[in-house]
């Protein structure tokens, strides 16, 4: 693939992260090839480390901090033989944003998982943002603050493959430990739960067998892999965070909700797009179909994340998880 269509496929998951997308061209058209994509990424996010530094107040610190937070994960969605520290720059630039505009924000980690606490502390309920395959809590930012402006507290994480322990850990089907291990260490007595793409089968998985899970929504979320028909480069992404083809193998033969979906007891909202089509995954109908509670938004011209549909599914998704928690008129 050329660094062109690479570039075309990336645009709207770039620009649905929050980059400037005239930003985005003007990097993306400079690309000789798809080896570039990663250091020129991180350039861009060490230029934004420097606007930073030399920043006249404190705010716009922070914003250049989040943009370039951005930039450092974007640069892994290549493959790039320093992809590891891209990630760790993300992760670093995260929490020095996070610093400067929210000193009440709370780096949470434990065993599989790392995130932040943002909201206020006497917040009437607490949601948890979950990545997939090879995204991480740097790309969801705008949803994060959708669910903040509503009152809500929202701890984004990176758990095991994804983000900062992508390097040093593996993906994990029975992700629902995970989640367990997050709400204990969150001393909450229940909470909310956005899954997105690959995270959203840990989403619904864990709202089936967690029962702390009291309201939950999947974008873009599959509801069945199969390995065979699912085109290479996802296979490759797939082996990468689960260490290697076997890995992989077994890992998407456990991504079926068939059996799940009808233990989930919460409220669950499904968002698909119209236009995300994979070979080899099923999408999202059936999870809402099969689930008690279950219901579902299709958006006819959304593709994978909607990162292009946003205003279609992002106010919807996040009152949805205000009135199911309780917090609703």
């Amino acid at each position: 693939m050329s660094a062109a269509e690479f570039a075309a496929t990336q645009w709207t998951r770039a620009t649905g992260a929050g980059v400037d997308p005239h930003e985005y061209r003007r990097v993306t058209d400079g690309l000789a090839s798809v080896d570039d994509w990663g250091p020129s990424f991180v350039s861009t996010g060490r230029a934004y480390l420097d606007r930073a530094e030399g920043a006249g107040s404190s705010v716009s610190a922070g914003e250049h901090l989040l943009m370039a937070a951005r930039w450092f994960h974007l640069a892994t969605l290549a493959p790039y033989a320093e992809a590891g520290r891209a990630a760790a720059e993300a992760d670093h630039a995260l929490g020095s944003a996070l610093t400067v505009l929210e000193p009440g924000a709370r780096r949470v980690s434990g065993e599989g998982f790392t995130g932040w606490l943002r909201g206020p502390a006497d917040a009437p309920a607490t949601v948890v943002v979950v990545p997939g395959l090879d995204s991480a809590k740097e790309e969801f930012l705008d949803l994060v603050s959708a669910l903040l402006a509503r009152g809500l507290a929202v701890f984004a994480m990176d758990g095991p493959g994804q983000g900062v322990l992508a390097a040093t850990t593996s993906l994990q089907p029975d992700y629902e430990r995970v989640v367990g291990r997050v709400v204990d260490a969150l001393g909450v007595a229940r909470i909310g739960l956005v899954g997105l793409s690959l995270g959203g089968y840990f989403a619904a998985r864990t709202a089936a067998l967690e029962p702390r899970v009291a309201a939950v929504a999947t974008v873009s979320g599959p509801f069945r892999l199969d390995w065979e028909q699912l085109p290479p480069p996802v296979r490759d992404i797939m082996a990468r965070r689960t260490g290697g083809a076997d890995a992989a193998r077994e890992f998407a033969r456990h991504v079926d909700l068939a059996a799940l979906a009808p233990r989930i007891t919460a409220p669950l909202l499904v968002v698909d797009g119209g236009q995300d089509v994979i070979p080899g995954v099923t999408n999202g109908e059936p999870l809402a179909r099969l689930a008690p509670l279950g219901s579902y938004l299709s958006v006819p011209h959304g593709d994978h994340l909607l990162g292009n549909a946003r205003s279609d599914w992002l106010p919807q998704l996040s009152d949805h998880l205000w009135h199911a928690l309780g917090n609703g008129a």
